[in-house]
């Protein structure tokens, strides 16, 4: 497994340049890590934060928990990524991150960080930036799910999740780890269970991808993006990758 450090670094460089400097202040915080259990919450809705997590290995979830206590998945999250960068600005946290299957998070504490952003601007502008590649996924997201057909819904999140993993070199051929039951894709796509159902059973007659015991699998990945309405434009990275 990556250093903590490593991780941040190469996560932070897919759209930032980070000079020596920054790469120094980055190796110079402190992290405590700590390895969670499928489901398992590490940041709750209504925390007051003090340190930022990021996912070394495995993936995670963030959510919106409801009265009822029905869950609304936001955003999935990837090793490399800050899933709350946003806590660095806000007084008490409006949604809960958990881990989907097995995963590995650090935390820094934002005391670290902000001194680290005042030495080296660069780096806090890299911060800032994650965060702001997070909202776009949000716009994607609502746009997704509002305005486009179910198959073309469900296509459309995985070939983000594909890509992304890509990005992070967690592929393996035309494999990635993805530990999502059907329920949770249900709760991120805003459909019933027999929707995800009949949806995902469409897209596997399609011969584009599959999803089974925990993996992603792309089969045909331009028609997947073709399926999905897929531009991946929005995760604004330094290098879009071509395939």
């Amino acid at each position: 497994m990556e250093k903590a450090h490593d991780v941040l670094i190469r996560n932070l460089g897919k759209h930032t340049e980070l000079a020596g400097e920054d790469v120094a202040e980055i190796r110079a915080l402190s992290f405590t890590q700590r390895d969670f259990a499928p489901n398992e919450d590490f940041i709750r809705q209504g925390d007051e934060p003090e340190h930022s997590a990021l996912v070394v290995s495995g993936t995670v979830a963030r959510y919106h928990l409801l009265g009822s206590g029905r869950r609304q998945y936001l955003a999935f999250h990837l090793s490399g990524d800050l899933p709350d960068s946003q806590g660095l600005f806000i007084d008490q946290m409006d949604h809960a991150l958990c881990a989907l299957g097995p995963a590995t998070v650090a935390f820094i504490p934002h005391r670290e960080l902000f001194f680290a952003f005042r030495r080296r601007p660069t780096f806090g502008m890299a911060v800032w930036r994650e965060t702001l590649r997070d909202a776009a996924i949000f716009r994607e997201a609502i746009t997704n799910n509002s305005a486009r057909p179910m198959q073309a819904r469900m296509a459309h999140l995985f070939c983000e999740l594909f890509y992304r993993a890509r990005v992070a070199q967690l592929v393996r051929g035309n494999r990635c780890r993805m530990p999502i039951s059907l329920v949770q894709l249900g709760e991120a796509l805003g459909m019933a269970i027999a929707t995800v159902n009949r949806t995902l059973a469409e897209l596997r007659r399609s011969g584009a991808m599959d999803l089974r015991e925990g993996e992603l699998i792309v089969l045909k990945w331009r028609e997947l993006q073709r399926l999905g309405d897929f531009n991946p434009a929005y995760l604004h990275l330094k290098q879009q990758l071509v395939r």
